[in-house]
């Protein structure tokens, strides 16, 4: 359907392709990859007859139609919501406002008195326009749009909400090559199930750009890979690439290394006999050989590492920050009663649960950025807490360069490290001297992410911090944060980034905090999911600790209940428990297993890892043992009462 045959592109003297070749056919599912510069959007570009390409053919099957879905910026006029998504032509937005108008008694004759009702009526028929609206409102609903929200002028929402409606707009048309550029950037994390299940079974091809390994892994039956100014094709998802990736280097770089011991030997032959008469004749053949050869170029690592430690924080207590019986609400949506969590030093918990459910509030409740209506948030010794959302761009100063707002850090850190941290994160060459309030908001994302990283505190909330990070600048804040010697609480949907950094998880839904004391991994052993994804939303709609209660039956039902109610309280007190040490033990066995290896003594950062967790187990297990045999008690009290 679509082919590129000796493709070259370039900036002066940047050559981003040459003599670049690709076949995209009917059915393919191709996540397109490659390092930050690499070319992904200009290869789009490309396809989309934006730029030309210096050299090469770029050809569509006839008749074949392409929809493209940017990072961001789509277009936004007085459309509404449901227009945007029904935009399959140019006319079917003037036909449906015309319908519209007519089924609210709002005539439109007078204006345009050439409008016959059956003809207008017609046409929006030939356009399958009824069919059409419909199935545009079932995809904007599964992007997240609620009913409400389909009349809505588009321009009264956020750019990332208009450009879900624009990827709705997209999933209607059903084109028959859809370019996506980031499309779950803009998407939570239900929404994101839904689109990852729904383009399954889309039809048409589907070439795209994405830093989400999960959706990759989902998703595409094959990666291409923009390297050495060539693209490169793997067969199966990202996983896959990344294996084969591997085994190509090592083979590339074995026939590199074969290659060039003859060119040594063939050029050794030459140099010793080139001036003797009677062999100058062989050694002339020699370096005609060496000439003819087909050079295999040496394999290039082209993902860049932070190769640097990052300042680290001052130590905190043991007791980092916890919330005792704490209430909070949204008006009648009471999203926690009673609540209680313990945050230690060292620990990086993954909050996770459906939509709604208070992940987010959590957090903010332990930054302190809201107050619980009754209870308290306490901070340990010597802890400084930081927040990190996606839109924590208030921290910024608009009328400073990229580099001086990074700069502006008490943090004993010299230019250069700043520079290398920034390019890490998309900002490089020049674009370190760009002002922030030119920025986009991805843009001013990262040079939060950057400001926070140079001068972290020892107790770090982060909401969604991979958002509008593509690979690499990932792979850079994993790396940060696994350097980094404070304690991390956060909520992310890159499942790739959970896997990497939490050492504990927190479900939340239903106002209750079940703990599983293990990594991801583990988490998803107890849940028996069958989807590393969809176990983070996993556990039914929250949002709601209890229904709502006049006060009079409210007061009636305490009165009665009271015994019953304490005990149920007191038995799901050591139920938690229960479970707290159970996983305590189950882990304590899993590592002494694992210690029992020779493999992993020869390893002595593993070694070592191993044996500062299970110390550390020890100590919870230590504390949480006696504290289980007092609310035993308790509860053996309330029930014989």
């Amino acid at each position: 359907m679509l082919t590129l045959f000796g493709v070259t592109k370039s900036y002066g003297d940047r050559v981003l392709f040459a003599d670049a070749a690709l076949q995209v056919n009917r059915g393919d599912r191709i996540g397109l990859v490659g390092p930050n510069g690499a070319g992904k959007s200009t290869l789009f570009s490309l396809i989309l007859k934006d730029e030309p390409a210096d050299d090469g053919r770029i050809n569509l099957e006839r008749d074949a139609k392409i929809g493209y879905l940017p990072q961001e910026s789509a277009p936004v006029g007085d459309e509404t919501v449901v227009e945007i998504a029904c935009a399959v032509s140019d006319d079917f937005v003037a036909l449906r406002r015309i319908i519209k108008a007519w089924e609210n008694d709002h005539p439109v004759e007078a204006e345009h008195p050439e409008l016959v009702h059956d003809d207008v009526h017609d046409r929006y028929n030939e356009l399958n326009g009824y069919y059409v609206e419909a199935k545009a409102k079932q995809i904007l609903a599964g992007l997240g749009f609620r009913e409400s929200d389909m009349d809505r002028p588009a321009r009264e929402l956020s750019g990332g909400w208009v450009m879900r409606a624009h990827l709705a707009r997209l999933l209607t048309q059903e084109p028959d090559l859809l370019m996506l550029d980031e499309p779950t950037n803009h998407l939570d994390l239900e929404s994101l199930l839904w689109f990852q299940q729904y383009l399954v079974g889309y039809p048409g091809a589907i070439l795209m750009i994405s830093h989400d390994r999960e959706f990759l892994n989902h998703l595409v039956t094959g990666i291409v890979e923009i390297r050495q100014q060539k693209l490169v094709r793997y067969t199966g998802n990202f996983e896959k690439y990344l294996v084969q990736r591997e085994a190509a280097d090592a083979q590339l770089l074995a026939a590199y290394k074969t290659q060039q011991k003859e060119i040594a030997h063939l050029q050794a032959f030459a140099d010793r006999f080139k001036a003797k008469a009677s062999k100058a004749t062989q050694a002339q053949s020699k370096l005609k050989q060496i000439e003819r050869m087909d050079k295999i170029e040496a394999p290039v690592a082209d993902d860049k590492k932070v190769g640097f430690r990052f300042p680290q924080p001052m130590r905190s207590g043991q007791r980092v920050v916890w919330l005792e019986n704490v209430h909070f609400a949204y008006g009648d949506n009471v999203v926690y009663r009673g609540a209680e969590l313990e945050v230690e030093r060292g620990e990086r918990i993954v909050l996770v649960g459906p939509n709604g459910a208070g992940k987010s509030t959590l957090l903010k409740l332990l930054a302190a950025k809201v107050e619980p209506q009754q209870g308290s948030r306490n901070l340990g010794h010597n802890v400084a807490a930081g927040y990190y959302s996606q839109y924590r761009i208030d921290m910024l100063k608009p009328g400073r360069t990229v580099l001086a707002e990074a700069l502006d850090t008490e943090a004993k850190v010299t230019e250069q490290f700043v520079r290398t941290l920034l390019g890490s994160f998309l900002f490089s060459g020049d674009a370190v001297f760009k002002k922030v309030d030119v920025l986009s908001g991805g843009e001013k994302s990262r040079l939060a992410l950057v400001k926070l990283l140079l001068d972290p505190p020892n107790l770090l909330l982060m909401d969604e911090p991979t958002t509008h990070l593509d690979m690499s600048s990932i792979d850079a804040l994993v790396d940060a944060l696994k350097q980094f010697e404070g304690t991390l609480v956060f909520i992310s949907h890159d499942v790739y980034f959970i896997k990497a950094l939490a050492n504990k998880v927190i479900h939340v839904a239903g106002g209750q905090l079940t703990h599983y004391l293990g990594d991801y991994e583990f988490y998803l052993h107890k849940t028996k999911s069958t989807s590393a994804r969809a176990a983070l939303t996993a556990g039914g709609s929250g949002g709601t600790a209890a229904p709502k209660q006049s006060k009079q039956a409210e007061a009636a039902a305490k009165s009665s209940s009271k015994p019953r109610a304490n005990a149920h309280k007191q038995r799901e007190i050591v139920q938690r428990l229960e479970q707290q040490i159970e996983a305590l033990e189950a882990r304590q066995a899993a590592i002494a297993k694992e210690l029992e290896s020779p493999d992993t003594w020869s390893n002595g950062a593993r070694s070592g890892e191993l044996k500062g967790e299970l110390q550390r187990n020890a100590q919870q297990l230590a504390r949480l043992s006696p504290q289980w045999e007092v609310e035993a008690e308790k509860l053996l009290a309330l029930e014989s009462t």
